[in-house]
């Protein structure tokens, strides 16, 4: 049964390859979301209220990060299937919990948006 050993071994460096991209694609994800933030803050400086500006920028990099938690989740799923620890099956559990909880405020963030923005139109139809 070497054989078999050789195949453990392989797909233990399969997942730790995969697990190295997950984790680096999710770094990128942050950083890449905070250059959009960013960008979108400056573009928006001018245009929206505090409030409004706010909410907007705050759904922008929140969607960034939860994508990214997607991604890390998906890394340290990798990780568990080789070895499943009890550290790595508590890491995973936290990071599901954040992402589930991240998830729900951005779900109410886009609520509150959605509203604000239905509020300007009248607003601005009132306006004409």
């Amino acid at each position: 049964m070497e054989w078999l050993h050789y195949l453990e071994n392989g797909l233990a460096e399969v997942v730790s390859f995969g697990k190295f991209c997950l984790e680096a694609i999710s770094v990128f994800c942050v950083f890449i979301g905070l250059f959009k933030t960013i960008q979108l803050a400056l573009k928006l400086n001018r245009i929206y209220a505090d409030e409004f500006r706010f909410i907007l920028v705050r759904i922008r990099f929140g969607t960034w990060l939860g994508l990214a938690l997607e991604f890390q989740l998906g890394a340290d799923i990798l990780a568990t299937t080789i070895t499943p620890t009890t550290n790595a099956i508590i890491r995973l559990a936290a990071i599901a919990l954040i992402r589930t909880f991240l998830n729900y405020f951005l779900n109410q963030e886009l609520e509150k948006e959605a509203e604000m923005k239905k509020e300007a139109e009248r607003e601005n139809a009132n306006q004409l």
